[in-house]
């Protein structure tokens, strides 16, 4: 959506034809997109509740407000939109025809942005009280920022930047390799690749730094568990691969001394809490948990390196 809306800019800046075709052909590919997204959220809807119904039961005063909001707010809009953004490039003026991408990308960010405080009172819970079973909200403002809110809200929206990016320039490259339609694929490459490398690099040293200093403050057992970290350390290791024995309560990988520590704490000499720190709280299925994490994590570096390591070179000039 933020691409679509740097395309539509530069097109009503210009009026080069070459960002108008773009547009209608990234049009189209966020239809599909927003198509599968809504197909899964209605799923969603269901599992709320058939497969967590107890929790919904439980939280529903205060869960269900945050999603009911998105719906008859951000969803709205959007939806509302939509058709003019998908079906008016022909019938609209280029004006008024992104003005329709912007509210459509406008309200997706928006329905995010509901979607996320749902998700963060999740992991930090306040602003409410148990009464006759169920949690009952005490606080609406307590319950939208909550400790976790704002660092998980860059790290997503930056996150998203960077995938749409990535798949426009992906898309681009490939057009590049095949020696089809070039011009439109480099043009559209030059604005998609420093987006991309913008916001990559801001999620990981910044959006994504942020975020660990949350879970450490906020979520401690869930750090522990990410990491596999049974006993409480100093210069406590972070593994880039590994293997949590749960019955023995070992880690056993390739790790890097005290960056868990320093990525925590700011302090490689800083310690760590581990699982041992909250006995008797029920624990998470640990080996799980730290597969799924080092799974993400992994998967930046190895998609990194599978640039470089083409030998085709292309030129974008």
């Amino acid at each position: 959506g933020l691409m679509l809306v740097i395309l539509g800019v530069i097109y009503v800046r210009t009026r080069n034809p070459m960002w108008r075709q773009l547009s209608f052909f990234w049009v189209k590919v966020y239809g599909l997109i927003f198509a599968l997204g809504v197909a899964t959220g209605i799923v969603q809807e269901f599992e709320f509740g058939m497969n967590w119904a107890d929790y919904s039961r439980f939280v529903g005063n205060v869960f269900g407000s945050l999603l009911a909001a998105e719906g008859v707010f951000a969803f709205a809009l959007e939806g509302g939109f939509l058709g003019l953004m998908l079906f008016g490039g022909n019938r609209l003026g280029p004006r008024l025809w992104l003005f329709s991408i912007f509210m459509v990308t406008f309200g997706a960010h928006f329905s995010a942005l509901w979607i996320l405080m749902a998700n963060s009172w999740m992991q930090t819970p306040q602003g409410y009280v148990v009464e006759n079973g169920r949690a009952v909200m005490t606080s609406f403002s307590e319950v939208v920022f909550t400790p976790s809110f704002i660092p998980r809200l860059l790290h997503v929206f930056a996150a998203s930047w960077t995938v749409g990016a990535a798949l426009m320039c992906s898309v681009s490259a490939w057009y590049l390799l095949k020696k089809r339609h070039v011009d439109l694929a480099k043009a559209n490459m030059k604005v998609a690749l420093p987006v991309f490398i913008l916001f990559a690099t801001t999620n990981v040293f910044i959006f994504g730094a942020n975020m660990a200093i949350e879970v450490t403050n906020n979520q401690p057992l869930k750090l522990a568990s990410m990491e596999g970290l049974y006993q409480s350390q100093s210069c406590a290791r972070m593994y880039l691969v590994g293997w949590v024995d749960e019955t023995t309560q070992t880690t056993t990988g390739i790790s890097i001394p005290c960056l868990l520590s320093f990525l925590a704490y700011q302090d490689i000499h800083a310690t760590v809490q581990g699982i041992d720190s909250f006995a008797p709280a029920p624990t998470p299925p640990i080996n799980l948990v730290f597969q799924v994490y080092h799974f993400m994590i992994d998967m930046g570096p190895a998609l990194a390196a599978i640039g470089p390591g083409r030998p085709d070179h292309v030129q974008l000039v």
